[in-house]
């Protein structure tokens, strides 16, 4: 008989499976589709992979439910079948694993790293509700996987411990390899999963095998459980229409050695991983003698750790960008609110855009006084419906002193808390040039007040019952014969609370320089703007029409008499040299999109990633 999962887990190095999610998609099957339902209706094609799995060599296989919760599920329609496909899929994958293989009872993160209106009541009920189901059904652990926050990691493992003695394996899917989502370091993070009851500890997903082990090597070498790693097959490419991935499976066997010797008692692929890649790790591990590991718990760091019964998930929040920009680079997109009643095309490129890796969306507030839908109403559906940030524009020409509160208010109560104070194009300007400006506020008043609002004060001066959490920014334009002015006007508005700057586009390399020089006293992140141009056309009415965007000779040169593909083409190429320049200058990146060409923009967020080397995959598990 085969060895208990917690004890073979102490005393060998197992090899786990693959991805599903990327795998079946490989498979033909689309993306926007519910996975987990074809434990339902296609068993036979979820047994097929998890079969190729055994062939390959894995003895863990995780079922398919990654996303078989209560919240997930309700997208499709499927809420009332959580129970029935988190049993079918224990069942599909037990027929595969045979008489030696371990099943482990997959459940994915349903805040995934987000904001999100579930409450804790109901990520308590979802996960419980998931875990019961699969326990029904006799498994040999519970796998508590791509989790991005401590709060909700502990919050499934209290649950899973109350249900069962089982092993219990949890995973972080990091980003920032030294930190979880909500501010812990990874060995404060291993030492609470650790007193909370978890058997074995680590990563998956979000990163390939070199972004995981630089995350193994934070922890210094304590470790105080078996350490299981899941890497993503590298960073997704998308090419011709599909995602691909670069990590051969060469590549995979090499690093599972590595991972081995370094603890890893568990190891699989997430993301882009395939039978060869689990063919590679069960190759390089074949023979392997793990040495002995004498777990103990991680040393007490400076900072305190709070355990669970005193975390409220709903009060903790994820990152800024201000933070994020610290770090690394970040981008962000802007993608205009359509000017009709269809927003099917935005949401397409919101979606798009997520894909590509953007951090935040940003959503002009009627740029060049044209009237677009309100920026409020789809950040909160791209906040929902795709998970990005929203990071909304808001214009002083609008609203009067009430609406401005109201709106801000508004957007509070929304979770919407990144925005950027403009001043705004006068009226006359616009497509209703009967209509008022207001007016009423400043930039520079705009930004105190809201700041105010963050002290929990309303415009009037009364107090609120509660502080607002803005992150607001500020526009700079660095066009114009005077930068030195320019810079003091932006001086100004720092003083006045600005927390980051977003600047115009710039299409002179020698003027980002020159604007990274000038502003290298400022404490604050710039966020460098490029805009691709998609046409000749489109060159010369920018430089001559546009207030505050000007183009080098060179880029009107080499633009000239160009349109439709070839105009974009020569746009992109031209933009990503431009980005080549403002990445060796400034952490953050603003890219703007033209005429809803949110392609144009998807690519230059993936050369961003490229050229910064930052790992990045889609969450198809």
């Amino acid at each position: 008989m085969k060895p208990d999962l917690r004890k073979a887990l102490d005393t060998q190095v197992l090899v786990g499976d693959g991805a599903m999610g990327t795998f079946l998609y490989q498979m033909g099957f689309p993306v926007g589709i519910s996975y987990e339902e074809l434990n339902l209706t296609n068993p036979d094609v979820i047994k097929d992979v998890h079969r190729r799995y055994v062939e390959a060599g894995a003895r863990v296989l995780e079922t398919n439910t990654f996303s078989a919760n209560f919240d997930k599920l309700s997208k499709y329609g499927l809420e009332t079948k959580v129970g029935e496909i988190n049993r079918a899929g224990v069942r599909i994958a037990r027929e595969a694993a045979g008489a030696n293989g371990y099943v482990v009872g997959a459940v994915g993160s349903i805040r995934g790293g987000k904001r999100t209106n579930v409450s804790t009541g109901e990520l308590k009920k979802y996960f419980e509700q998931q875990i019961q189901a699969i326990l029904t059904e006799g498994v040999d652990g519970i796998l508590l996987e791509t989790f991005y926050d401590v709060e909700e990691l502990v919050l499934a493992l209290s649950i899973a411990r109350r249900l069962t003695d089982a092993p219990v394996i949890c995973q972080f899917a990091v980003e920032d390899v030294a930190r979880t989502l909500d501010g812990y370091t990874m060995p404060e993070a291993f030492r609470i999963m650790q007193q909370e009851g978890a058997d074995c500890i680590g990563f998956n997903c979000r990163t390939g095998p070199n972004g995981i082990m630089s995350a193994m090597k934070t922890l210094g070498g304590h470790l105080p459980a078996p350490m299981s790693v899941y890497p993503n097959a590298g960073v997704a490419d998308y090419v011709d229409g599909e995602y691909q991935y670069g990590a051969g499976p060469e590549y995979f066997g090499q690093m599972a050695v590595k991972f081995a010797d370094l603890g890893s008692r568990l190891i699989g692929g997430c993301c882009g991983t395939t039978p060869a890649h689990i063919a590679a790790i069960a190759g390089a591990l074949e023979g392997y003698v793990p040495e002995s590991i004498a777990y103990e718990p991680i040393p007490e760091q400076a900072a305190p750790v709070v355990l669970h019964e005193h975390l409220k998930p709903e009060e903790k929040r994820e990152p800024t960008l201000v933070d994020l920009v610290k770090q690394r680079h970040t981008v962000i997109v802007e993608l205009d609110p359509p000017r009709d009643l269809d927003i099917s095309k935005f949401m397409d490129g919101a979606n798009r855009l997520k894909q590509a890796g953007a951090d935040a969306l940003t959503l002009a507030d009627n740029s060049l006084a044209v009237t677009r839908m309100s920026n409020m109403a789809l950040g909160h559906l791209v906040q929902v419906e795709t998970g990005l940030r929203p990071l909304v524009h808001i214009a002083c020409r609008d609203r009067n002193l009430i609406g401005t509160q109201s709106h801000m208010m508004g957007f509070d109560a929304l979770g919407i808390d990144h925005v950027l104070a403009v001043t705004g194009d006068p009226a006359r300007f616009g497509d209703l040039p009967g209509s008022s400006s207001v007016y009423d506020l400043t930039s520079f008043e705009i930004i105190r007040m809201i700041k105010q609002l963050n002290e929990g004060i309303a415009f009037s001066g009364k107090p609120l019952k509660q502080k607002a959490k803005f992150v607001v920014g500020a526009a700079f334009n660095p066009h114009g014969k005077h930068l030195d002015k320019a810079v003091k006007r932006l001086e100004r508005k720092i003083e006045a609370g600005a927390d980051y700057i977003m600047t115009q586009p710039v299409y002179d390399p020698e003027l980002i320089r020159a604007v990274r020089e000038a502003t290298s006293h400022l404490d604050i992140p710039i966020f460098m703007g490029i805009m691709p141009l998609a046409s000749g056309r489109n060159a010369e009415y920018l430089h001559n029409e546009v207030p505050g965007i000007q183009l080098s000779d060179d880029v009107r040169s080499r633009m000239a008499g160009l349109e439709g593909e070839e105009g974009r083409a020569m746009g992109v190429r031209i933009a990503k040299e431009l980005l080549d320049v403002a990445m060796d200058n400034f952490n953050g990146i603003y890219l703007m999109t033209p005429f809803t060409l949110y392609e144009m923009s998807a690519q230059l967020i993936e050369h961003v990633w490229k050229k910064s080397g930052r790992q990045l995959s889609p969450l198809f598990r």
